[in-house]
């Protein structure tokens, strides 16, 4: 099995994000069955740092500015 491509990476930083908003703005969201609220956002903000990290790599950036993560 090939790795993950940056395509593949870039889809899931934009997941991520999606889901950060809308808990931060108080409703839940969905991904793959698993319901997250405000009390998920820490477990939300890893998932972005490290889908960040991945697209990084794979694009060969070394630094990109996330406000407030």
């Amino acid at each position: 099995m090939a790795g993950i491509t940056l395509t593949q990476a870039e889809a899931q930083l934009a997941v991520w994000l999606d889901a950060s908003t809308k808990i931060a703005s108080g409703q839940e969201y969905e991904i793959d069955g698993r319901k997250m609220k405000r009390a998920d956002l820490a477990n939300v903000n890893q998932q972005i740092r490290y889908w960040d990290s991945q697209v990084k790599r794979l694009s060969g950036r070394t630094r990109v500015f996330i406000p407030g993560l």
